[in-house]
C-alpha cells in the first residue's frame, strides 16, 4: 500500500513538473488608466524616481532604505531600495526615454526572488486626457514557471500596478 501511495505522489509530481515546462517562457503584465492630465504633466512624475513617493504602490515599508544615483531624472537615473519582506531588495534604472511619450526601465529584483524585468510606461494623449500604460515583461525561469502554477503573478503584480496608476491619477489630477 505504501508503494502505491509513493507511486501516485511521484506520478502527480511528474505531471506538475511536466505541465510547468509547457508554460510560457515570458510573463507579460499590463495595466492601463485614463488620467485627465497632459503627457507633459505626467511624464516628470514617472521619469524622476524622487517623484515616485507620491504614487508608487511599493512603499510598503516605512523603514525602507532608498538610494538615488546616476542622472537626476531620465536616462541613467537609478533607484535602489532595501526593505522588509514585502518590498525586498532591488534596483531600477531608466534606460531610455522619449519625452513625453515613453519611459523604458530595467528592473533588477534581488530579493525575495532574483529577476531581471523590462518595464515600460507609455503615455498616449487622448483629447484632454492621457492613457497611461504600465507594462512589465519577465523571462520565466523553470522555477518561476512552477511557482506560476500556484501563484497568479498577473493578478499580484497587476494589482500593484492598478493601485499605483490610481494614485498617479490622484496626484496628476490635483
Amino acid at each position: 500500500m505504501l508503494k502505491l501511495i509513493v507511486l501516485v505522489v511521484v506520478v502527480l509530481l511528474a505531471i506538475v513538473l511536466i505541465y510547468a515546462a509547457t508554460k510560457p517562457d515570458t510573463l507579460h503584465v499590463e495595466r492601463t488608466i485614463d488620467i485627465k492630465a497632459t503627457p507633459e504633466k505626467l511624464f516628470p512624475l514617472i521619469n524622476d524616481f524622487r517623484q515616485w513617493d507620491a504614487w508608487t504602490p511599493y512603499n510598503k515599508d516605512p523603514a525602507m532604505k532608498k538610494t538615488f544615483s546616476g542622472s537626476a531624472s531620465g536616462k541613467g537615473a537609478m533607484y535602489a531600495w532595501e526593505g522588509n519582506k514585502e518590498v525586498g531588495r532591488g534596483e531600477i534604472t531608466i534606460t531610455d526615454t522619449t519625452p513625453p511619450r515613453e519611459i523604458v526601465m530595467a528592473l533588477h529584483m534581488i530579493q525575495p526572488f532574483e529577476g531581471h524585468n523590462h518595464v515600460v510606461f507609455s503615455l498616449d494623449a487622448k483629447g484632454d486626457a492621457t492613457t497611461v500604460t504600465w507594462t512589465l515583461e519577465d523571462k520565466h525561469t523553470y522555477f518561476m514557471k512552477v511557482m506560476s502554477l500556484f501563484l497568479n503573478l498577473d493578478k499580484m503584480i497587476g494589482g500593484d500596478f492598478e493601485v499605483g496608476l490610481a494614485k498617479l491619477k490622484t496626484v496628476a489630477e490635483k
